[in-house]
């Protein structure tokens, strides 16, 4: 059907999340047939990107400079800290724009069943930015998940103790949720993190 390279393309397409065969295939098709406007500019901006982007060594965030830009800001408060699992998980909650503190990225979360523990995490990373004074707050933005949840038990006791406050994101009913929609789980947690109207 197609000759070594293009399966090649395929294959390496398809190791991508949310892309399987078949989809890998049609990206793959989109891009011969677009090779000046998709497939060179997409290699060109790859092979920069491999060359250039590194991961903070401070926060664990790509950028391309070393602190990256969130940590390298005077105006962000060094004061609040929040842990996050992955560096999608960081740009989700600077979409937001609601958060102006800084962040550790854990590389992961603590799974048993996976074979992951502390050490292979970066909480030594969360450990010492505590350390180092300055730190007032935690926040541990972890998913509501058992491995999630695992982590964040673990962060709250190592971090017990010191003159740091620990917190975590409310869970519960989101916004524009409908209760007949949700999960028993959602809705559990919603009644318990309650507040007065």
């Amino acid at each position: 059907m197609a000759g070594p390279e293009i399966e090649r393309l395929i294959q390496l397409l398809a190791r991508l999340p949310g892309l399987g065969p078949r989809s890998a295939r049609r990206v793959a098709l989109r891009l011969l047939e677009r090779r000046e406007i998709l497939m060179e500019p997409l290699a060109q901006a790859l092979t920069e990107a491999a060359a250039r982007i590194r991961p903070c060594r401070r926060c664990g965030n790509f950028d391309t400079v070393d602190p990256c830009a969130i940590c390298a800001d005077p105006r962000r408060d060094p004061s609040l800290l929040c842990v996050v699992e992955d560096v999608a998980a960081l740009w989700a909650m600077e979409r937001t724009g609601s958060f102006s503190g800084r962040y550790v990225v854990l590389g992961g979360l603590l799974s048993a069943l996976d074979g992951v523990g502390p050490d292979d995490l970066g909480i030594g990373r969360l450990l010492d930015r505590v350390g180092e004074g300055g730190v007032a707050e935690v926040i541990l933005a972890l998913p509501a998940t058992v491995d999630g949840q695992t982590t964040a038990h673990y962060l709250a006791e190592r971090l017990e103790g010191g003159a740091v406050a620990v917190s975590g994101l409310a869970q519960g009913v989101p916004v524009g949720g409908d209760l007949d929609h949700l999960d028993d789980g959602t809705i559990t947690a919603a009644l318990r993190a309650r507040r007065r109207v």
